[in-house]
């Protein structure tokens, strides 16, 4: 159906994609893995028309088609749902459903809002999602918004004759496991009138929804196999050139954390989240807070932080008492907050590597208002040494770097910024196997210096593996904690049982 033969695209004098031959057969799901920055941007780009390929050519059932910018890898039927949503939040469904055909519910000038209405109901309806056309976006989930790109997607069987080809990047990356088993089902029921190309840095996700994969590393494809024949551990290696071992997590260098507690939580409560929460924080102790959608884990990161305010109790670090509105009390206090949504909380893409790194601590490179650069820029060289960040320098734009060379920034920041606490929501979300191991090494040598992490995880095996205890929540509560000590971990379906 869809076929790539021998496609090479470069920038400036430097070859990203050498000699890519890809098919996309008729009903199929399609996997594409590899780490960060092994050309699957590029590669996607040029299935979406924004780039053209310097060599080869691409075919769409037998013939040669030229994808000359977006509108012609969407006339040709070529549809991608981004992992950034391309929804806007301040207008309706209908209107994001619809976007650029206006025309064709117009008369006049005047747009037919009842015709509008009704077409969108009509592609709601194949994503299997009941809601009213005239909601605006901004009132949805993010799974629901999810749902909603992949009926813009599907919406262009009714502008083409062929089969549709839709490319997921990365659908999954902010989803809970209730609406990734949606999505899942959903795209199974739909293989009957479009093929997908999945992106994802999961591995058993990958494994579950595709009927082939293919492994990109270094800009070429070096593998292809159906699936079923496939495993973690395989694509693990062909990915990053070594095996997926048991020292993922990096266990061996979990050391017993300190009794001294850092930071203290008595009848936290924040009202329609959580109550009555108590725990303490100790030295040098990464503390795991699991639960499922609505349990409060969330929130409270989010109170802990600064970022919302408490109705009751009391936190306190260090012994004193933890006061004032936003997170400057917090950051004073020694507290940095990693976010889960990196692009949208956590950094500055169009700021410098060096000015991402001393955000939090401006006063460190300015004397009486004005900024020392050359002091900024010797800051942020040691942590990139000390980090092992890949960048060109500490003046390159942060949005030209990896996501996992992204977070190194940030986590860089706030260890300039002399957090002693670090809050790690979903730190390694949207990162590649090889660029979460990174991460988890860090997060290792850092707890190591004394610093405390609370963590919450994409997945229940990420956060056992790491954590020294977890708690539990349910509606809003403490339901049960567990130690994890190394070697004597506990498994998830002992978490699951106090979860749901």
């Amino acid at each position: 159906m869809l076929t790539l033969n021998n496609v090479c695209k470069r920038f400036n004098g430097i070859t990203v994609l050498k000699n890519i031959s890809l098919e996309v057969r008729k009903n199929e799901v399609v996997g594409l893995i590899g780490e960060n920055g092994a050309g699957k941007s590029t590669l996607m780009k040029i299935l979406t028309g924004v780039y053209q390929p310097d060599e080869g050519h691409l075919e769409l059932d037998g013939s040669p088609i030229v994808l000359d910018g977006p509108r012609g890898a969407t006339a040709n039927g070529i549809a991608m749902v981004y992992q950034e949503q391309s929804i806007l939040l301040n207008l309706s469904v209908a209107e994001n459903l619809f976007m650029g055909r206006e025309d064709e519910f117009s008369r006049f000038g005047c747009l037919n809002w009842k015709k509008l209405h009704r077409a969108a109901r009509l592609q709601l309806a194949k994503v299997n999602l009941d809601i009213d056309p005239g909601l605006l976006c901004s009132e949805l989930s993010f799974g629901q918004r999810q749902m909603i790109e992949l009926a813009k997607a599907l919406a262009l069987e009714e502008r083409t004759e062929g089969h549709l080809v839709i490319l997921l990047d990365e659908p999954t990356s902010a989803l809970e496991q209730r609406e990734i088993d949606t999505l899942f089902r959903l795209v199974r029921q739909l293989k009957s009138r479009a093929s997908f190309i999945f992106v994802s840095h999961r591995l058993d996700e990958l494994l579950d929804l595709s009927d082939r994969v293919y492994v990109m590393k270094d800009g070429e494809v070096v593998a292809e196999m159906p699936a079923a024949e496939a495993s973690k551990e395989r694509l693990h290696t062909l990915m990053v050139g070594r095996s997926l071992h048991a020292e993922y997590y990096r266990e061996s260098l979990q050391q017993p954390c300190l009794t001294e507690v850092v930071m203290s939580a008595r009848d936290l409560a924040l009202e329609g989240s959580f109550s009555g929460l108590d725990f303490d924080l100790h030295r040098g102790e990464i503390l795991g807070i699991a639960g499922v959608i609505g349990s409060g884990r969330e929130e409270l990161c989010r109170v802990l932080a600064g970022l919302m305010p408490k109705s009751r109790g009391e936190i306190q670090v260090q012994g004193q008492r933890l006061d004032g509105a936003g997170p400057g009390p917090a950051i004073r206090a020694g507290i940095g907050y990693i976010p889960r949504e990196r692009k949208v909380e956590g950094i500055v893409s169009m700021l410098s590597v060096a000015q991402n790194m001393t955000l939090a601590r401006i006063g460190q490179v300015t004397s009486f208002g004005l900024l020392d650069e050359r002091k900024e820029r010797s800051i942020a060289e040691d942590w990139i040494k000390r980090l092992s960040i890949k960048t060109p320098g500490p003046d390159a734009l942060l949005l030209n770097l990896s996501g996992g060379n992204q977070q190194k920034v940030v986590l860089a920041k706030w260890r300039n910024a002399g957090s002693t606490i670090l809050i790690l929501d979903h730190p390694t979300r949207g990162l590649d196997v090889g660029a979460k191991e990174d991460v988890y090494q860090l997060i290792r040598e850092i707890t190591a210096q004394g610093v405390s992490v609370i963590l919450t995880a994409d997945t229940l095996e990420e956060m056992i593996g790491l954590s020294h205890r977890i708690l539990v929540m349910r509606d809003g509560e403490v339901a049960q904690s567990f130690d994890c000590l190394p070697g004597a971990k506990p498994q998830q379906v002992d978490l699951i049982q106090y979860m749901v």
